[in-house]
């Protein structure tokens, strides 16, 4: 009985254990969340973040048809640093519902920053596609 009590536990600690880690470790990761894409739509936004370990150092918002996200794991001066049409990694997470991202109204030292506030503001967005281009 006690071993089967200590087998038990030991089960229940390594499974939570490997559910707890992120599905996205490294930038070279991102693709799975492509590959594992409806695992996230028709889920909130905050789900699929809940998924990437590697700092969101860039975002813009698309507010037309369809409204969309692209994140970039580089800072806005990295990224002007590269050659024009590089091959940068970026993922671009589409929404359903009509994005309010008014980039003249953020504030200028986070502008293109994705933030606490923006996470809990855009979190309930629903999850309509998941496109990656791109490499690290």
């Amino acid at each position: 009985m006690k071993n089967t009590l200590k087998l038990l536990l030991l089960f229940s600690v390594i499974h939570c254990s490997c559910k707890a880690q992120q599905m996205v470790q490294t930038t070279k990761d991102v693709y799975l969340l492509k590959i594992n894409e409806q695992q996230f739509i028709n889920k909130p936004l905050k789900n699929l973040l809940k998924e990437i370990k590697p700092e969101i150092k860039f975002v813009s918002g698309t507010v037309e048809y369809p409204s969309f996200f692209s994140f970039r794991f580089i800072s806005r001066e990295e990224l002007i640093k590269r050659p024009l049409g590089g091959n940068i990694l970026g993922l671009y997470v589409y929404v359903k519902e009509p994005l309010d991202w008014n980039f003249d109204k953020r504030p200028k030292d986070t502008a293109y920053k994705w933030t606490e506030e923006d996470a809990e503001k855009y979190g309930n967005l629903t999850v309509e596609r998941i496109k990656v281009i791109g490499k690290e």
